[in-house]
């Protein structure tokens, strides 16, 4: 059984490439499903081609029982489904049981989203920081102006290496989800902050213009944790620190500025790197929520 997984997660990292943490994500779900099958049948004994349709049924309850949400069972349950995927293409099943099983219908939520008064105090806090020409002052500018100026993902920028940036065309190459390569406009006001950060950064790395672009003191790549929490501190001080605003809101706001804005809708896909339209599809409904809004303050007869 175990044996089993090892080959899928094998699979995933080096056939689709999938990132360190998605397999994370894919061998905490899979070891979910094997804890609640050796529940399931009173033994450990058991075997992949015993699961059933049935079997999966009763592991959806199973998680609906511990109160997760219906995003997280149907995450958990497409793991599950690629894996017995997996095994039946690989002829170690029979029959698929997970084919046709339908995943719970998912709530629709509006993703975070800073409005342009609120972008516009965060950005002037953080100007404010570089001014006092410190690593961590620089630092940060630098990662605001990149994740809402180009609309990185926080992995996308936290991964980001010298040689991805070309400062005389204004663009980035960026490695995204399965390892999918892009590249996207820096704006002018990225490169001032680049031009900024780079003695600074001089002064810890071990390579001038080189290796990792954000580092710490240390001279080694940042954390992912430490870029969360810069930003998160800055939502905090312009008073929009409510539940759902974090780093990927920069993302999003960064896609829905575009949108009410006028930008194309493929052209906002292309720079967010997504693979599905419907994805991007989302920030159409963000917007046209804002507008709504408006419409119901302003308008005599709404």
């Amino acid at each position: 059984m175990r044996g089993a997984t090892e080959d899928f997660l094998r699979h995933l990292g080096g056939e689709r490439q999938l990132a360190a943490h998605t397999l994370s994500a894919y061998r905490r779900d899979l070891d979910e499903l094997e804890r609640f099958l050796t529940e399931y049948n009173g033994t450990p004994g058991w075997s992949w081609s015993d699961v059933d349709r049935l079997t999966l049924r009763s592991f959806l309850g199973w998680l609906k029982g511990r109160s997760l949400a219906r995003k997280s069972v149907a995450r958990k349950l497409s793991a599950v489904r690629s894996f017995l995927r997996f095994l039946h293409r690989e002829e170690r099943i029979a029959r698929n049981p997970a084919r046709g099983l339908r995943s719970p219908k998912g709530e629709r939520r509006l993703p975070g989203c800073l409005g342009r008064r609120e972008i516009d105090l965060i950005f002037e806090q953080a100007e404010g920081r570089a001014a006092e020409n410190t690593l961590e002052g620089t630092r940060t500018l630098v990662i605001l102006e990149i994740l809402y100026g180009s609309g990185l993902r926080l992995s996308e920028l936290q991964q980001l290496d010298w040689d991805a940036l070309d400062t005389v065309r204004a663009l980035v190459r960026v490695r995204g989800k399965g390892q999918k390569e892009r590249v996207v406009p820096l704006t002018q006001a990225a490169l001032r902050a680049l031009d900024r950060y780079a003695p600074r950064h001089g002064e810890v790395a071990l390579s001038r213009g080189a290796g990792p672009v954000l580092v710490n003191r240390a001279g080694a790549r940042l954390s992912r944790r430490t870029v969360q929490r810069t930003v998160r501190e800055l939502i905090e001080v312009v008073g929009g620190g409510e539940d759902g605003l974090s780093v990927h809101s920069l993302r999003h706001s960064f896609a829905t500025h575009l949108l009410d804005s006028g930008a194309d809708l493929m052209a906002v896909k292309e720079l967010l790197g997504h693979s599905s339209l419907s994805t991007t599809q989302t920030y159409v409904h963000t917007s046209m929520e804002r507008l709504s809004r408006v419409y119901r303050v302003c308008h005599p007869r709404a």
